[in-house]
């Protein structure tokens, strides 16, 4: 018995890499491409909703942790509701954000199988790279915010009084806890903006380095106006993380500048102390025709008659 083998033929993939694909074949890839992220992150959402309270007795917890948030007759945490439907709608927030992040792997993948072939391949690996370094980065800006949350609800429930009974409502504690994580994640991935700079080669290690004076003042008041509470531990943390990944991001500019011999292509092989040369070449002059100032104006240019040729009784064929 014969098997016919039947060629494989180009993916789609490559074809979008080749550009033989016509736009409604983009049309297309685009709509199977939302597709699957979107049955991905509904999902997602499905677990999201069974792991909603969890999250959210995790994100209460730095309040839960003071002794202003203990109900007496009961001795638990306690939070107001002041609409019926505030925590059910509250817990599809959550799972919503919950179901995002389970099946973040998948629709970014999908993103990035439509946008990669458009891509040189130094720039796919600078994305890898980038992609790399964007999650730990928003991952330290979460944990960061969590610790600024319990520190800033400390002193501003303390400056109330003992007077002064707290009840927070528990949508607005969980908007205020989930805006400051999702603020903080953000600014740490300031540095990747410092290196993609440095990388396609807009600034140099060096300039990046004469700017720390600018940048520091730009991170505390950026940290002064976009921190929600007024305390002076949320601004100072995140402006000194900051600061810290600034430098740390300049840090490698350098290593990248030093790989690329970034600043020696003129000075190359020159000491210190020597007087690079001037190199450049120079157009030989010539001299131009003659003219003949007796001739009227506008009279054709005497055409110069060609240099006899001679010829030996032997070139004759």
């Amino acid at each position: 018995m014969a098997f016919a083998l039947r060629k494989r033929g180009p993916s789609t993939f490559e074809r979008a890499a080749d550009g033989s694909m016509t736009l409604i074949e983009h049309v297309r890839e685009l709509r199977n491409r939302l597709f699957r992220a979107s049955l991905a992150i509904l999902v997602g959402f499905g677990f999201g909703i069974w792991l909603a309270t969890p999250v959210r007795e995790l994100l209460s917890k730095p309040y839960c942790d003071l002794p202003q948030s203990i109900d007496l007759a009961t001795g638990k945490c306690k939070f107001v509701q002041l609409g019926v439907a505030d925590v059910f709608l509250l817990n599809l927030k959550i799972g919503l954000w919950v179901g995002l992040i389970i099946a973040a792997p998948i629709w970014l993948y999908q993103l990035w199988a439509f946008i990669a072939p458009g891509l040189h391949r130094h720039e796919r690996r600078y994305a890898y790279v980038f992609t790399a370094l964007a999650a730990p980065l928003f991952a330290a800006g979460a944990v960061l915010a969590f610790f600024v949350t319990t520190k800033g609800l400390e002193f501003l429930l303390n400056v109330s009084g003992d007077d002064i009974a707290t009840n927070l409502e528990v949508t607005r504690y969980i908007s205020f806890v989930t805006n400051l994580i999702l603020l903080f994640g953000v600014a740490f991935e300031f540095p990747l903006i410092v290196l993609m700079l440095n990388f396609v080669g807009l600034a140099s290690a060096k300039r990046l380095l004469s700017w720390w004076r600018v940048a520091i003042f730009v991170f505390f008041a950026f940290s002064a106006v976009v921190t929600p509470t007024p305390d002076p531990f949320g601004m100072t943390a995140l402006a000194i993380c900051l600061s810290a990944l600034y430098f740390g991001a300049v840090g490698v500019a350098f290593i990248n500048d030093r790989r690329r011999g970034r600043g020696k292509e003129v000075y190359a092989g020159l000491d210190d102390d020597e007087v690079s040369p001037l190199e450049f070449d120079t157009d030989p002059v010539v001299a131009g025709q003659r003219v003949d100032a007796t001739a009227p104006i506008g009279a054709p240019e005497p055409v110069a008659k060609p240099a006899p040729i001679d010829r030996r009784y032997d070139d004759m064929t």
